[in-house]
């Protein structure tokens, strides 16, 4: 009697560990439909995950252990999938962060979400809040950076080097809190929904004419 005790306290210690591993940091593996597809086509999309899970990991553990003043990052829901992105340093002298004085804003919020086929395709990047004006900030808080997009991207690129090259365009194209209607930069909140079709549509019109000066009439 003792001894079955005994290994059932063993287990459940097992089961407690394991879910606290499990929830430190937790990969989402990709969703897959189960057909009669080759064995090499499974192995591929398996190898492919791995290495996704293995990238983020890296990056999370490299920016966590740097501790960057500049921006801080945090898993949504504990899932390597998409990360929270906190930009707390903008140049002083922009007027952003003049903005950002005036205000009280102590941080820009990003959403830095991850494809499936990470690192070979682009992550997605928009801004939470508060909610910008110019700074290549688009309809939905999408971003108008060429790294972002496929045409654009190199798996070589870095979190950290997203962030920074995100932080730098703002000022390049003289970003602002946008203060219309209401408490500055909390009206009409960026969707995430509106940043993907915005998204969608640069995407669009810079693979028709690159990365120049589009037509008015294109946007």
């Amino acid at each position: 009697m003792e001894e079955n005790v005994e290994k059932q306290q063993q287990q459940q210690q097992q089961h407690c560990n394991f879910f606290k591993t499990l929830r430190k940091l937790t990969f989402r593996a990709p969703k897959t439909t189960t057909t009669s597809s080759s064995s090499s086509s499974s192995s591929s999309s398996s190898s492919s995950s791995s290495v996704r899970t293995k990238r983020l990991m890296r990056e999370f553990k490299v920016i966590s252990r740097n501790m960057n003043k500049s921006f801080s990052v945090h898993l949504v829901s504990d899932c390597l999938d998409e990360w929270l992105v906190s930009l707390h340093q903008i140049a002083e002298d922009s007027l952003l962060h003049r903005d950002m004085q005036e205000l009280g804003i102590s941080s820009i919020s990003l959403s830095l979400s991850f494809p499936d086929n990470f690192p070979f395709h682009p992550p997605f990047l928009r801004v939470l809040a508060p909610r910008l004006e110019k700074g290549f900030v688009m309809e939905g808080g999408a971003i108008c950076m060429e790294l972002l997009t496929p045409k654009g991207w190199a798996s070589a690129y870095t979190v950290e080097a997203i962030i920074m090259q995100f932080a730098a365009s703002l000022i390049k194209g003289q970003g602002r809190i946008s203060r219309q209607g209401g408490k500055a930069g909390t009206s009409h909140a960026f969707s995430k929904m509106s940043a993907e079709q915005s998204f969608k549509s640069l995407v669009k019109t810079h693979d028709k004419h690159g990365w120049l000066t589009p037509p008015l009439s294109e946007g």
